[in-house]
């Protein structure tokens, strides 16, 4: 099988641990240890009771019961055993992809956004067609466009809510409309939704609320900032989750019993976890917008209650020079637009604690007056 390098994680595999001030990340300012022993108000007693009880086995193959009672929690109306725990987002989406895609297979998948989802399926023998985002529209794809991809055969319809690493979202009207246009042909949903938005989080639906033949993926890493947990989950219907149960047992195994808990244990106090990571969206987002109505050769289109974004640099230079030249010289660490097949800008990680954001913008500034 031949599969493309994944272009944002081969980037910062290479270059992230050279950055001192990291404006590049995704997750939500992550958390430390000890923020998340403070989350149950008694010191993380409760995480230590239930893994103290706990040996260090393989535990639950899927995922133990709490857990997937406390991800059914997320949506409508969810069979928590059709909770399937995944190693990250990552691992979620190959899963279902893999159980979803054969040889000539026609995959419909929303371009450019998050590599694998398009990628993969090609990387599995599908026919893909990408389904344009675009800029004169706020990075939305259309609709028309849409239902002309989509033929009697399409297998499977690939999206990210919201998008990485756009940050732009699929409110639930539209979403509802992708549910129509893939019935009319009997195709399957995947949503990428790790990064579903936090704030007026009512503006959209999970594809399980809308669609039997829907299938979220979703992960502890960006919107409850606990990307070392490693811990994501698949949620479909049973025809489903069956396919993926045998690939797990290739892919995977398990995810183990202190990541289970530990991802437990954040998804019981997800309730203080969004309060604080609400206040950093805003806050951070307000500054952000600042710095851009100050600089004059950066914009974007500001994300809604999630933490990746994607800012336009008017700049004379091909944008992984750019970046590579800020990092060495400056410190700053920016993924590359084009590496998202994005070019002439880059992903910016305005939910990084402040001081850093703030040093960040300040250096990125200094160093783009050298195009005036």
């Amino acid at each position: 099988m031949h599969i493309k390098t994944i272009g944002v994680e081969e980037y910062l595999n290479i270059w992230e641990h050279d950055a001192t001030w990291d404006i590049a990340q995704s997750t939500i300012a992550s958390l430390t240890m000890a923020e998340i022993l403070e989350l149950d108000g008694k010191q993380g007693e409760t995480f230590y009771e239930q893994l103290n009880r706990e040996k260090m086995n393989y535990g639950w193959i899927e995922g133990s019961a709490d857990f997937k009672q406390e991800v059914a929690k997320l949506y409508r109306n969810v069979d928590p055993d059709n909770v399937l725990q995944m190693n990250g987002g990552t691992g979620a989406n190959l899963n279902a992809i893999m159980a979803l895609v054969e040889p000539g297979d026609h995959v419909v998948a929303e371009y450019p956004t998050y590599q694998p989802l398009y990628d993969l399926p090609a990387a599995l023998g599908a026919e893909v067609e990408h389904w344009q985002i675009h800029e004169e529209d706020g990075w939305q794809p259309r609709l028309d466009e849409l239902k002309k991809l989509v033929r009697p055969d399409t297998k499977l319809i690939c999206v990210n809510n919201a998008s990485n690493p756009l940050g732009t979202l699929i409110t639930t009207d539209v979403m509802e409309e992708i549910v129509e246009i893939a019935r009319s042909v009997g195709a399957w949903v995947l949503c990428d939704e790790v990064f579903f938005p936090l704030e007026d989080a009512d503006t959209c639906t999970s594809i399980v609320d809308l669609y039997d033949k829907g299938v979220c993926t979703n992960s502890v890493s960006k919107d409850y900032s606990v990307p070392a947990a490693r811990c994501g989950w698949t949620v479909s219907n049973k025809e489903l989750a069956d396919r993926m149960r045998v690939l797990r047992d290739y892919t995977m195994i398990c995810s183990g019993v202190f990541n289970d808990a530990l991802a437990t244990y954040v998804l019981r106090n997800r309730e203080a976890i969004v309060e604080r990571n609400l206040s950093i969206i805003r806050k951070n987002r307000a500054i952000t917008q600042e710095w851009i109505d100050s600089e004059p050769r950066v914009s974007w289109v500001p994300p809604k209650g999630v933490s990746v974004s994607y800012i336009r640099l008017d700049i004379p230079e091909d944008d992984e020079k750019f970046c590579l030249d800020l990092l060495r010289d400056e410190g700053v660490l920016l993924v590359p637009g084009s590496r998202f097949d994005l070019p002439r800008g880059a992903r910016l990680g305005y939910c990084a604690p402040e001081a850093t954001l703030r040093e960040g913008l300040k250096r990125l500034s200094g160093y783009l007056r050298k195009f005036d």
